[in-house]
């Protein structure tokens, strides 16, 4: 039987594991890696700056709820606003997945995964997104992001969501640490998700529970290895 408390890390009922570093919350066992990343980062002409680090399971279950109802913006592929009216409960679950992972399937819950940005890279006239254009060519981060292609790996961390594998859309600006990360990733498990979501009322949340193998299989045991 995998550790309560594991279990507990990963699906974001817990904050036993956290420590603060830059104004967020991220695993203690991360820090020292990230400080080495930091630093490099501003040798090479880049200010690294956290834009979302751990959150937990009421916070994602927020955010879920917000858009299963129609009360925030659910975006596809081309980062286009999808109008759910007419969808079912399961696509609307699909929908939402492709950018916002259900509440306990987060990966944000383990404090090893954040949301990272070069805020000496944004025009002062412009706010930050998080959308794949601000990554690519001609967007106010790719030299960025071509540093952390070469350079994330040196450092511990690694991309989950590098490119689309038919579940999450590619997030260039998440990046995980890759030994912490590994061994509560495991605990993300259906069973332990699926008593989880049990506990709260999340949005969708008998269709959810009836279909969380594949919901579990597309898109939160579907990541890039590192």
């Amino acid at each position: 039987m995998m550790d309560e408390h594991l279990a507990s890390i990963a699906c974001g009922l817990t904050q036993t594991h956290l420590c603060e570093y830059q104004g967020q919350l991220l695993h203690r066992d991360i820090i020292d890696d990230l400080v080495c990343l930091t630093q490099h980062a501003k040798d090479a002409g880049f200010t690294l700056s956290i834009a979302s680090g751990y959150r937990n399971f009421e916070r994602q279950m927020l955010i879920w709820n917000s858009k299963f109802l129609g009360k925030r913006a659910v975006l596809n592929k081309q980062n286009a606003p999808v109008n759910l009216t007419g969808f079912d409960d399961l696509e609307k679950c699909h929908a939402i997945m492709l950018f916002s992972a259900l509440p306990g399937g987060s990966r944000h819950h383990f404090g090893t995964d954040l949301d990272i940005y070069a805020i000496n890279s944004l025009p002062d006239n412009q706010k930050l997104q998080l959308e794949p254009w601000e990554y690519a060519k001609g967007g106010p981060f790719y030299d960025f992001n071509c540093w952390l292609d070469s350079n994330l790996a040196k450092f511990g961390f690694y991309r989950p969501y590098a490119r689309f594998n038919g579940g999450v859309a590619a997030e260039p600006w998440h990046i995980s640490h890759i030994k912490t990360s590994s061994y509560i990733s495991q605990a993300q498990n259906v069973d332990n998700l699926q008593s989880a979501i049990q506990l709260f009322d999340v949005a969708g949340k008998q269709t959810i529970l009836a279909n969380i193998s594949q919901l579990h299989s597309q898109y939160i045991n579907n990541t890039c290895s590192p």
